[in-house]
């Protein structure tokens, strides 16, 4: 039987270990929610500009995903003395670097450009520098490989190369495209690196004419590092993405990728970013509670 005595000295113990840094550090370290909410910089206004961790805060988000540059700025996050600014900048705000992108080769092509090898091998290092895990290689436009035998086969060459760095450095890299499930893993397999996975994209998908849901389960779980939450034109709740769906196959299949998910887009026409990007991350943490 507990008597008032030590009821009265449990809660005094309680008490005193709720201010001890263990204490504090323990709770720190249970997640609200199975995944970190970010958001992609260039999607909040800020695109590879340090100004991102700011609105990132004022939104509630828990990090961001950085892009690496452009051609004009020479993809300015390989410099050591901008990555060390935005480490003091994240450890500042308490927003973190979730992960980088290279969207770079949305307007240059990836598997013809000469500064291809160079500038992966260099972002690799800015990856690993910044303290994530995760670079994504964007495959559209300049570099969309649908329907394109020698252009896959130009980029599985240049993957084959660029892996090995990846590996050594603990750092995936993560293919963003309107390729379907099938053409994904056959590249991946091709490869022949573990550190080469799909940078899933649920409204690429479905804008590629892919059943999104039915493509992702379609993937191993381990095969998908990093997760886009995008809508185009809309609110996520308001587009026709069907977001319940997604969450629910996310969690049959226990996928779990890096633990980070990015908000993109999802701005109606005419829509403020801070409060659309406010909106989607409640929505989003209704969703992904578990």
């Amino acid at each position: 039987m507990i008597t008032r005595r030590k009821l009265l000295k449990q809660s005094l113990l309680l008490s005193t270990l709720m201010h001890t840094g263990a204490f504090k550090k323990l709770m720190a370290a249970t997640p609200a929610s199975s995944f970190k909410i970010g958001a992609c910089d260039w999607s909040i206004g800020k695109h590879s500009n340090i100004e991102a961790f700011e609105v990132a805060k004022t939104i509630g988000l828990d990090g961001i995903m950085v892009d690496m540059g452009s051609v004009e700025n020479k993809l300015h996050i390989r410099q050591k003395e901008l990555q060390q600014a935005y480490l003091k900048k994240s450890a500042e705000t308490g927003i973190a670097i979730s992960s980088l992108a290279m969207g770079v080769y949305n307007r240059i092509p990836f598997h013809s450009d000469p500064n291809t090898e160079q500038w992966v091998s260099e972002s690799i290092d800015a990856t690993k520098n910044l303290g994530v895990t995760v670079l994504l290689l964007a495959f559209f436009n300049a570099s969309d490989l649908r329907n394109d035998d020698a252009r896959k086969a130009a980029a599985v060459r240049l993957l084959r190369s660029l892996t090995p760095r990846a590996e050594k450095q603990g750092v995936i890299l993560g293919i963003e495209s309107y390729l379907d499930a099938k053409e994904h893993m056959e590249i991946i397999n091709k490869v022949g690196s573990k550190n080469l996975k799909v940078y899933y994209d649920f409204r690429n998908t479905a804008d590629a004419g892919h059943d999104t849901v039915a493509e992702f389960k379609k993937l191993d779980k381990d095969m998908v590092c990093e997760l886009h939450m995008k809508e185009n034109g809309f609110l996520l709740d308001e587009g026709s993405v069907d977001w319940k769906k997604v969450s629910e196959a996310i969690y049959e299949k226990g996928y779990r990728g890096d633990g980070w998910m990015q908000i993109e887009g999802a701005i109606p026409k005419g829509g403020d970013i801070i409060e659309s990007y406010k909106h989607n991350l409640s929505y989003l943490r209704t969703l992904f509670n578990k």
